[in-house]
């Protein structure tokens, strides 16, 4: 009986660890494609802001506009934003995880 309830206890575990990975992965992944973005110089502010957001769709990530602040100064970007995703943990159990994004990039000249 001791082997049981300690087997379904590891279980638990690694299908926690199994679930926030992903959603990590996922935030990584959503985080270089966001970094790749910024690096285009033929995209304005507002170009880039519903660039960022179309990533979010395309990821699942649920990124609001209000919560992403985009600014260029001279030849450098800055990407800041913020979302809370509800991830299940447990079995019926789902906590609001936090994410932040945070991309500085140096805008490239374009090709002549």
């Amino acid at each position: 009986m001791k082997l049981i309830i300690k087997l379904v206890i590891v279980a638990l575990i690694a299908n926690a660890a199994w679930r926030l990975g992903l959603e990590y992965s996922t935030h990584y992944r959503f985080s270089d494609s966001v970094q790749d973005a910024a690096i285009d110089s033929s995209l304005s502010d507002a170009q880039l802001r519903q660039r960022v957001l179309e990533l979010a769709a395309r990821y699942d990530v649920p990124l609001a506009d209000e919560d992403l602040m985009i600014r260029t100064e001279y030849s450098r970007r800055f990407i800041n934003g913020s979302y809370v995703k509800p991830i299940t943990i447990l079995p019926g159990y789902d906590r609001k995880w936090s994410f932040t994004l945070a991309v500085e990039s140096y805008v490239l000249a374009p090709k002549r």
